[in-house]
Order: C-alpha cells, then sequence, then structure tokens
C-alpha cells in the first residue's frame, strides 16, 4: 500500500499555481471560475515540467516516489498516460540521464518510454474541480500549494529506474533448456 496522500481536488492555492502557467493567468483563473470542471492545456517550461508515462508504470514510479523517496509534486492521469509534474528544466535534462541509463535500448526493451514536455510544450491538465471518478482526466495528487515541490531529473530517473527493476525481473542466469536430458548423478557410485 502506497503512503502517497488521496488529494484528487485542487485547492485556490493549487488552482492560482496551475494558472501562473498560463500565457494569460487572470483569464485562465477566470475561465476556472465559470466553468470549474473543464480540463485545460497549459504550456510547460515555466511553472512545470511534465513526465508522461503510460499509466501502470507511471503508478509504479509514483509509488517509488512515496514509499522509498521524497514524495512527488502534483500527478494527473489522462488518457492512459501518468503525467508527472516535474522541475522546470526537468523535459531538457532527462532524457540524457535516461539514455546514460541505456533507457529504451535491447537491454532495457520491456520499459516503456517516457515523455518529457518542456519549454514550447502543452499538456492538458484536469479539471480543478475534479470529481476524482476515473476517466480520461483526473488528479491523482491535485495541486495544493501555490509553490508545490516539484521533482527534478534525478528524482525522476531514480523513480524510473526503481519501477523498471521492480517490474522486470532480470536473472543472470538463462533460461532452463526445456528439451535438455537431466540425469540425476546423485546415485552415482
Amino acid at each position: 500500500m502506497t503512503s502517497a496522500p488521496n488529494v484528487t481536488r485542487v485547492t485556490s492555492d493549487g488552482v492560482a499555481w496551475l494558472a501562473s502557467a498560463a500565457t494569460y493567468p487572470r483569464s485562465t483563473l477566470a475561465h476556472w471560475e465559470d466553468r470549474p470542471d473543464v480540463p485545460l492545456a497549459l504550456p510547460c517550461g515555466t511553472a512545470f515540467d511534465v513526465v508522461s508515462a503510460p499509466s501502470i508504470f507511471g503508478r509504479r514510479m509514483l509509488d517509488q516516489l512515496w514509499d522509498e523517496g521524497p514524495g512527488s509534486g502534483p500527478v494527473a492521469v489522462f488518457r492512459g498516460r501518468t503525467l508527472l509534474f516535474a522541475a522546470p528544466g526537468t523535459a531538457q535534462r532527462l532524457p540524457s540521464l535516461l539514455a546514460w541509463e541505456e533507457w529504451g535500448t535491447h537491454r532495457t526493451a520491456a520499459v516503456p518510454p517516457l515523455l518529457c514536455h518542456g519549454t514550447g510544450d502543452a499538456v492538458t491538465v484536469p479539471a480543478p474541480a475534479g470529481s476524482g471518478a476515473t476517466g480520461d482526466s483526473r488528479w491523482l495528487v491535485a495541486p495544493d500549494q501555490r509553490h508545490p515541490w516539484l521533482p527534478g531529473p534525478e528524482v525522476v530517473l531514480w523513480a524510473a529506474v526503481r519501477a523498471a527493476r521492480a517490474a522486470v525481473r532480470i536473472s543472470i542466469f538463462p533460461p532452463a533448456d526445456q528439451d535438455a536430458k537431466v540425469y540425476d548423478v546423485s546415485r552415482r557410485r
């Protein structure tokens, strides 16, 4: 069981933080005041970057962050992907760290690709007044502060590597040859 908080609604401070990422924050706040149940696309790179992982793997990363690490910043689910909100600059640095770990090579083909969204990208964030019900867009850990703690690239890398190790069991022994003849030599004279 994970120790992650069960925060699925965005506080007013969290709404202000999300709106601060928009080109026109006051317009974004006004839009959400009129329609608090509507998701919006917000630009990345100033208030936050986003690391997007397939849903199950992203949930494993989130579990690693809360069970064995420092916790996470806001986390959302959108169209089958987990969106981990990260410190600005993470999207630029994380791909080189993943390459150093040989992420996505033949050795790690079983681990899914991570998509990094930073400056010049936008992501759809769930509605602030989301019900928390299952659907295309919802918060797993909703923003609740004007300046939430956001993991940097090293923390996200650490969570991804730990989640991959837990998901993919690697043995140093080759698989047994199913057609091999096995002889019992314990009774030899």
